[in-house]
């Protein structure tokens, strides 16, 4: 276990404790619909995230260019990611709609690398998926017990339905920007232009739904809030990960988002959790757990990080793509300038 990959783990860890402060925040504007909350936390944290980038931006733009329909795909993946999340919570629930998202990213994400990047998927990560598939179902029963659905009769299917897309596009934006870094372009640059352009792509939707999160102080506290700290400050963290880990095992790991809602919903709801939801929790940590200690070359790919997957290559980057002094396009050609 190298002590980047270790690391990763816990920048995503991080990460997703602090998307699941999103649900308990979206409580305190009730008035505001799910695609408003999608569009302005992840359409204005996406453009913050493009604005910090912008030398690194600039300086990639050559490899950025070569790399073009893989940094389209991952914004179009970023744009419908956060419209199908929270409105699958919103028809299925916050339990059911949160699970099923979560739960079918890191499915997803091994298929990706298995079907297009034909790498295995190891005996590590498939223990880790489905331990955190477990214990996130533990907790959806665990939330369903003993309470009435506030979800419209007949939504929970075309909710779950969602929670499949959301689960699909965040596996999908996952994968784009874990292969352009291991393309040699840098993590800030890689970051900033799928999610950049993804929130440019969520900024009508805001326009036209968002009008309720500033009619008053509190629903746009909320909004400011989700824009600023689980999604930029959470996606910062999140792209460190992606740099060591596998797209795979990063979705895998933010299987502990659910945990993070459920822990929330007793301190701060003070709605009461089960022993089965305890149980989940339990098996949450263990999943944790066995991706940190697992070897490092135990990912799908047998390499858990885009600098593993191209230490072999000519001219592969170092440890970290940040410290890069070229911008590379596709593995193996010079496309950029110097960096300072």
């Amino acid at each position: 276990m190298s002590g980047g990959h270790r690391s990763g783990v816990g920048a995503i860890t991080v990460t997703s404790l602090l998307w699941g402060t999103t649900g308990t925040a979206a409580t305190f504007a009730p008035g505001a619909g799910p695609l408003a909350i999608g569009a302005a936390a992840l359409g204005i944290g996406g453009i913050l995230q493009a604005v910090i980038a912008v030398p690194a931006l600039r300086s990639a733009r050559p490899a950025l260019r070569a790399n073009l329909p893989l940094v389209l795909l991952g914004a179009a993946a970023v744009a419908v990611y956060p419209l199908a999340f929270y409105s699958a919570m919103h028809l299925a629930g916050v339990a059911v709609g949160s699970v099923v998202s979560l739960a079918s990213a890191p499915l997803a994400s091994g298929v990706l690398e298995r079907l297009v990047d034909r790498h295995p998927l190891s005996r590590w990560w498939m223990l880790a998926a489905s331990l955190g598939t477990a214990g996130s179902t533990l907790l959806c029963l665990s939330t369903a017990h003993g309470a009435a659905s506030s979800s419209p009769a007949g939504a929970a299917l075309p909710g779950i339905a969602l929670g499949l897309v959301a689960g699909t596009t965040y596996a999908t934006y996952s994968w784009v920007a874990h292969r352009l870094m291991a393309r040699g372009i840098g993590r800030a640059a890689s970051m900033g232009a799928v999610f950049g352009a993804g929130g440019t792509l969520l900024l009508p939707v805001l326009a036209v739904t968002g009008a309720p999160l500033v009619a008053s102080t509190g629903p746009f506290l909320v909004a400011a809030y989700m824009a600023l700290v689980p999604m930029f400050a959470g996606y910062l963290l999140f792209g460190y990960g992606l740099a060591r880990v596998s797209a795979s095992t990063a979705t895998t790991v933010t299987l502990s988002e659910p945990a993070m809602a459920a822990v929330l919903a007793v301190v701060v709801v003070s709605e009461r959790l089960t022993p089965t939801g305890w149980t989940g929790l339990a098996v949450i940590a263990l999943v944790l757990v066995v991706l940190s200690f697992a070897p490092t070359n135990a990912g799908p790919g047998g390499r858990g990080s885009p600098e593993e997957a191209d230490r072999d290559r000519p001219g592969s980057p170092p440890s970290d793509p940040e410290e890069s002094l070229s911008v590379r396009g596709p593995v193996g050609s010079d496309a950029g300038t110097e960096r300072p």
